[in-house]
């Protein structure tokens, strides 16, 4: 039997305007990561647009452990009232520490 490797997922609840697409965005990664192969580990949720307590959690995992891939709904969710910088400025972030970032809706 093959294991799936882990694909971590980042999601910004400020991003959304509601409890059920918050759900329906969290299901959409789970579907992403099974299309993809891979299992779905955390999700991270950033829930205050001042704090970015979430994606450094996220980034904390990816240093420390084997996980290269991280899912999003789309790529705004990077930098949708984010402090730190755009989406394609936390992308490289994540790249830099070898993990993959991928969109499950890529429009």
């Amino acid at each position: 039997m093959t294991t799936r490797p882990t694909l971590l997922g980042y999601v910004r609840a400020d991003a959304l305007s509601c409890a059920e697409e918050l759900a329906a965005a969290t299901d959409s990664l789970a579907a992403f990561a099974s299309a993809e192969g891979f299992t779905l580990g955390t999700v991270y949720t950033e829930r205050d647009s001042a704090e970015s307590a979430a994606f450094h959690a996220l980034l904390d995992e990816v240093k420390r452990s084997d996980v290269r891939a991280v899912v999003v709904p789309t790529m705004n969710h990077l930098g949708f009232g984010n402090p730190g910088g755009s989406p394609a400025a936390l992308q490289q972030h994540l790249e830099f520490h070898h993990a993959h970032v991928w969109a499950a809706d890529p429009r």
